[in-house]
């Protein structure tokens, strides 16, 4: 399809031109940020690149901001990922390589200052005993935000890939029990960390083709309005997650939860969940497109920043 053609379709199902968009991007008019993303091969096993060929990655793209956000270490060996048990990366190595990542970070957002604003962050994992953990490392390390995500129910990976994510549900005993656990852990890591931003809203969908019918059980849409209603009151801000375009058949979050957050005030900020410099900036006109359509604000509001005692 040539691009006139898509910006016709898009026009029509969208109401507004991809060129225009597009053209808005270029211009400025509409700054390219990520408010989530700058994961790497240097500090997570299953990305690709250096920290800072990222970075400079989104210096080339002409990114006014990004929070480089890379995932927590582990707790201990039984919750790293899937790939880190296969390559018998410990949980020691991997807590000395976090400490390594934010060294690396801040000594990266200084030395580029003057090109992009840079914030040091980490996303988080929500298992038993992580609330504690995530702590302890924001204690330590003084981190500018968390993104707050869930990765896990019942102690089992549910993005890694379909077979995880099967163990997951046998272990709920369903589908919908299965969104309801992981709906309740986000919720409960929303209470306990109230981090600044919200990552991938309804990541559980990646393996269930058929998720706009799970939605429609009623227990789980409570759930998600009242995981909404928490992010509105605390005023916290919700990954539009550009990486969902590669992996599911739309963004996190899904339409339908995107257009109920927006009726609640809720902040709404691309994050492009980079993990290589392939995808930074991945997606993001198509993901404008979107929001510019539902009216969204695209004067971003930046994560709010952890305050510590001098």
């Amino acid at each position: 399809m040539s691009t006139t053609m898509e910006a016709i379709v898009i026009t029509h199902f969208f109401g507004i031109s991809a060129m225009a968009v597009s053209n808005k991007i270029k211009d400025k008019a509409i700054a390219k940020v990520s408010v989530h993303g700058g994961h790497s091969g240097q500090f997570c096993h299953h990305a690709s690149d250096s920290l800072e060929q990222v970075i400079q990655a989104y210096i080339s793209h002409g990114f006014s901001w990004v929070g480089i956000t890379e995932h927590m270490a582990p707790s201990s060996d039984s919750t790293r990922y899937p790939d880190e048990q296969e390559d018998n990366l410990s949980a020691k190595f991997l807590n000395q390589r976090f400490r390594d990542y934010f060294a690396q970070c801040k000594m990266l957002k200084e030395k580029y200052r003057n090109q992009i604003e840079i914030f040091s962050a980490f996303e988080t994992e929500t298992y038993e005993g992580s609330e504690a953990l995530i702590k302890q490392l924001v204690a330590e390390l003084k981190p500018d935000y968390l993104v707050g995500s869930v990765h896990h129910v019942n102690g089992i990976c549910i993005d890694y890939d379909e077979d995880h994510f099967q163990l997951a549900l046998e272990s709920c005993g369903g589908i919908i029990p299965l969104y309801a656990r992981y709906l309740d852990a986000q919720y409960e890591m929303l209470q306990g960390l109230e981090p600044a931003v919200v990552g991938h809203f309804d990541l559980i969908r990646k393996f269930d083709p058929a998720y706009l019918e799970s939605f429609k059980a009623l227990e789980i849409w409570q759930r998600i309005e009242r995981n909404l209603g928490f992010i509105a009151d605390k005023n916290l801000i919700l990954d539009f997650n550009l990486r969902g375009f590669d992996k599911t058949a739309e963004q996190y979050p899904s339409t339908p939860v995107l257009k109920t957050a927006l009726a609640l005030g809720i902040a709404v900020v691309p994050g492009d969940d980079s993990h290589g410099v392939n995808s930074v900036g991945r997606n993001y006109e198509r993901g404008i497109e979107l929001l510019t359509s539902l009216g969204v604000d695209t004067n971003w509001r930046k994560p709010a920043l952890i305050q510590y005692d001098s």
